[in-house]
């Protein structure tokens, strides 16, 4: 037990998201496992070490990532992020198949064409806002058309990624919001279902809804699992980490000068804003066996936050953790989760990053945020709320 409340500490005290270094330093220095009464009376533990993130990580037997996790509207589990091993390995290796490293490079063309279609109209105005005109655009372009989904939907899209992730601070009205959203994200996959098998056509969801899964098709209920995950995955965890690599870059000219003049070091640097910068805060887990972590003893029915950003810059693991050093010899960490739900679109992520930040530098190497800007940035998945960038 602490009396700090972390909770408060991550979303609450102001400026909490704008900010977090901070409140990472103080959980892990005075709490790096804490468990607390959470908002419903029940225990909640938070981890922030970066060797009992990863072991919470590794170990899905004890901090499960099953529905009960986290609720968001959805009907259906959210496959296979909300499916632990065995069940959840077989999963991940049917979907391999469209996301791992040989299926993604193929794409960099056809990404890179997209990023300078979207350069074209911005390059000439010498200002923009990057969140609305570059960040939120790209990975959802890149989605629609790798799920083989209309562009014209791209709006309704962005409406259900803002209403299940970030909608009304009010608990009870948001959880309304969540349900609404979450129904009409359901009827709108399940009317397709039977259409694409009568009528295959090009894109990863007709692939996925006519490839057998051993030996049978897929259910309506693990097609729509996994639909409902890639719209979040595919929409917003990409968006929220452009606001965040290209906000530090433009605050530090010297970091940006060096993608510049050496583009080489795009990739290098795009792993290490992950880890310093860490957009993706925290993921949810249910503890569903009693166990010791950290010297702390948790529960069976506890509620678990493992805050990733807070492993990334603990000292313990990284020399001057808060120093951003494009030739940080380790560059491993935990941006993209660990273990066996290690992010599943980690190869297309870093794909998207990397030839964003090439092109964007080739095209536009100098740019700031106009003086007097106030960014502020939505907590649990750090998006920027504007970006404005004048060059």
């Amino acid at each position: 037990m602490t009396d700090l409340d972390p909770l408060a500490l991550l979303f609450i005290d102001p400026g909490a998201s704008d900010d977090p270094a901070p409140a990472y330093a103080r959980l892990r220095n005075e709490c790096p496992v804490a468990r607390t009464p959470g908002l419903t009376g029940d225990m909640s533990v938070w981890i922030s070490s970066y060797d009992d993130s990863l072991w919470a990580l590794k170990h899905p037997e004890v901090f499960s990532s099953a529905a009960e996790a986290i609720d968001i509207g959805q009907s259906h589990d959210l496959i296979p992020l909300q499916v632990d091993p065995p069940l959840h390995t077989r999963y991940r290796r049917f979907l391999a198949e469209w996301f791992n490293s040989r299926a993604i490079a193929p794409l960099e063309p056809e990404v890179r064409r997209l990023v300078n279609e979207l350069l074209d109209d911005i390059v000439p105005l010498g200002a923009c806002d990057f969140h609305e005109d570059f960040a939120t655009p790209l990975p959802s372009t890149v989605f629609l058309a790798m799920m083989g989904l209309p562009q014209d939907d791209l709006q309704r899209f962005l409406r259900w990624r803002d209403d299940i992730i970030r909608p009304s601070a009010d608990p009870t009205e948001a959880a309304a919001v969540r349900a609404r959203t979450g129904a009409e994200i359901t009827a709108y996959f399940e009317a397709q279902i039977d259409g694409l098998r009568a009528k295959p056509r090009a894109g990863f969801w007709s692939d996925l809804v006519n490839t057998d899964f051993e030996g049978r098709p897929l259910e309506h209920g693990e097609l729509l699992g996994m639909a409902f995950l890639l719209i979040l995955a595919g929409l917003d965890t990409v968006t929220a980490t452009l606001d965040c690599m290209i906000e530090y870059l433009a605050q530090h000219p010297d970091r940006r000068r060096d993608l510049v003049e050496r583009p080489e070091l795009t990739t290098d640097a795009v792993e290490e804003m992950l880890r310093a910068l860490t957009p993706v805060q925290l993921v949810p887990r249910l503890i569903v066996e009693d166990a010791t972590i950290g010297g702390v003893d948790v529960k069976a029915g506890d509620h678990a936050t493992i805050v990733l950003g807070a492993a990334n810059l603990d000292p313990a693991t990284y020399d001057d953790p808060e120093d951003v050093d494009f030739e940080r010899k380790r560059s491993i960490n935990l941006a993209f989760g660990g273990g066996p739900h290690l992010c599943l679109g980690i190869n297309l992520a870093r794909l998207e990053l990397r030839v964003a930040l090439e092109e964007w530098h080739r095209r536009i190497p100098e740019y700031t945020i106009p003086d007097g800007t106030v960014i502020t940035h939505s907590p649990g998945i750090r998006q920027a709320d504007q970006l404005p960038l004048v060059w």
